[in-house]
């Protein structure tokens, strides 16, 4: 009988961090769950456990959090060094990326204070990966062999690998994935008795909200809270076309801000108060451009002028950029638009950066955004040092930030018809709290992101249809940034005092 696959060896440390002016102890551990379908391994997938060491009397009720991003296809470093996690990637106050090399420093904003915390990577990302059946002559985390001794695995070796791979590169099957591992979890570790959170950025707040129901119906695990940050909740909703409305609408006021940010703006005053801008930013396009999109060339000529012109002044861009496009302009359009003038781009996941646009005279932007990027060196280096150094990991395996082949691959499945196109979560998350009322959950985004712009999330919350009670439990919070607004010092200290205090409520 063939010997079984396991995966690497892991490893745990007992490290200390100040809290709140208190030391505390915690243990680390990073490590792998084998995940199985009908007894067979199939896949390794990674984590990193922190656990506070010093809070013996009230280990009973202390939480539980499980941490994951998006993409699909990133791993979960982003929220583990940029915000959660006792080490930290270091920016600069304004979110800004300091000059290299990256360097880790202690975070004093880690949720560790007030509950233990597992990361997880999803499989393909970080050091989660498919299992070799062992049938091939060479390992999937070896280094490719010469040209001349490729064939040896076959392609039919090859495509099996592939298709394998692929199998978790799916909607249901991903969020089984990690079901799975949560609930395998908390078995090793005897937690089930503890309070169970869940946390997911951008795609990730997808996941939360579609295992807000598939968690506590199908796996059986209840939930204390949902934390969603920067969730892209309707996926359909992301890319607007010349036949909707939704997109525009939602993006709008994080573009105006943006313009505000950078004293562009012309309908906005500089110094103006932000939450009196959004709100004039708002009022506009949920009415006088909503009007406009959904009447279209039934508008009159004059009205429809008019109401180019005022966004135009919003945004702080040329009116005809804006008549040009009948009201529907796109994020990257607009990042390189508002500051064309100096050969500038802004970034499309925080609109208050700006970068040098290294092609200015293309019709097309061929750069690189410069808030997605241009922060791949620093989480690259910051987890890899941290999970290597840090906690004395030892494994050839690279570390997996943001595989893009994971997200090029990734497929619907499940669907029951053809025209079945929409994809979206906010149904699932309505399910979770009505089949668990006690459940709490926590929604938030930064006002400078126009790929999951926060206004979205702010109307789809109208239309939910909450009872009163309900309603109490959601909380909408929204802070100075972008898609990552924790990289700015003061957002990533008032997010870590607002989410302190939900975990107290929902505990």
């Amino acid at each position: 009988m063939a010997e079984q696959p396991s995966p690497p060896k892991g490893s745990s440390r007992e490290l200390t961090i100040a809290l709140g002016g208190v030391e505390r102890r915690y243990g680390a551990t990073a490590d792998w769950i084998v995940l199985r379908k009908d007894d067979e391994p199939l896949a390794e997938m990674f984590f990193v456990h922190y656990q506070a060491q010093d809070d013996a009397g009230k280990a009973g009720n202390r939480p539980v959090t499980f941490v994951f991003n998006g993409g699909p296809g990133a791993a979960s470093a982003y929220l583990h060094v940029g915000a959660l996690g006792p080490k930290r990637v270091l920016f600069e106050p304004d979110g800004t990326l300091p000059k290299p090399p990256a360097r880790l420093v202690d975070n004093f904003e880690s949720w560790l204070a007030f509950t233990d915390l597992v990361f997880i990577d999803p499989i393909g990302t970080g050091f989660s990966r498919v299992i070799d059946d062992g049938k091939n002559d060479r390992k999937k985390d070896a280094p490719a062999p010469p040209a001349a001794d490729r064939d040896k695995d076959g392609p039919k070796d090859k495509e099996k690998d592939d298709a394998k791979d692929k199998d978790f590169y799916t909607l249901t099957r991903d969020l089984e994935s990690l079901g799975e591992l949560i609930t395998r979890f908390l078995s090793k570790n005897h937690l089930w008795s503890r309070p169970v959170f869940i946390a997911g950025e951008s795609y990730g707040g997808f996941r939360v909200a579609k295992l807000a129901r598939s968690l506590q119906q199908g796996f059986g695990v209840g939930l204390s809270g949902a934390i969603l940050i920067s969730p892209a909740l309707e996926i359909h909703m992301l890319d607007g076309t010349d036949y909707d409305v939704l997109q525009w609408v939602d993006v709008f006021p994080s573009m105006a801000l943006a313009a505000v940010h950078h004293r562009r703006s012309r309908a906005i005053a500089p110094g103006t108060p932000i939450a009196e801008a959004r709100a004039a930013a708002e009022r506009f396009a949920s009415h006088q451009l909503a009007s406009l999109l959904v009447r279209g060339e039934a508008l009159p000529e004059s009205e429809h002028r008019a109401v180019c012109a005022a966004a135009a002044d919003f945004l702080g861009v040329p009116e005809r950029f804006v008549v040009d496009r009948a009201g529907r302009i796109t994020r990257e359009a607009f990042v390189r638009e508002l500051f064309r003038d100096e050969r500038k781009v802004c970034g499309m996941y925080d609109a208050s950066t700006v970068a040098i646009d290294p092609f200015p005279d293309r019709e097309t932007f061929q750069g690189a955004d410069p808030t997605l990027f241009a922060v791949e060196r620093a989480f690259t280096a910051g987890i890899n040092a941290h999970v290597r150094d840090g906690l004395g990991l030892e494994t050839e395996r690279d570390y997996r930030l943001l595989n893009l082949e994971v997200n090029e691959t990734w497929k619907l499945d499940g669907r029951r018809h053809a025209f079945e196109l929409r994809v979206g979560a906010t149904d699932d998350l309505r399910y979770g709290m009505a089949l668990n009322p006690h459940m709490r959950v926590y929604v938030t985004h930064g006002l400078y992101d126009l790929v999951t712009p926060y206004y979205s999330a702010e109307r789809l919350s109208k239309h939910m249809r909450l009872q009163a009670s309900q309603t109490d439990k959601l909380v909408l919070r929204n802070y100075v940034g972008g898609h990552m607004f924790y990289t700015w010092e003061a957002s990533r200290r008032a997010f870590r005092d607002d989410i302190a205090a939900f975990y107290a409520q929902a505990t």
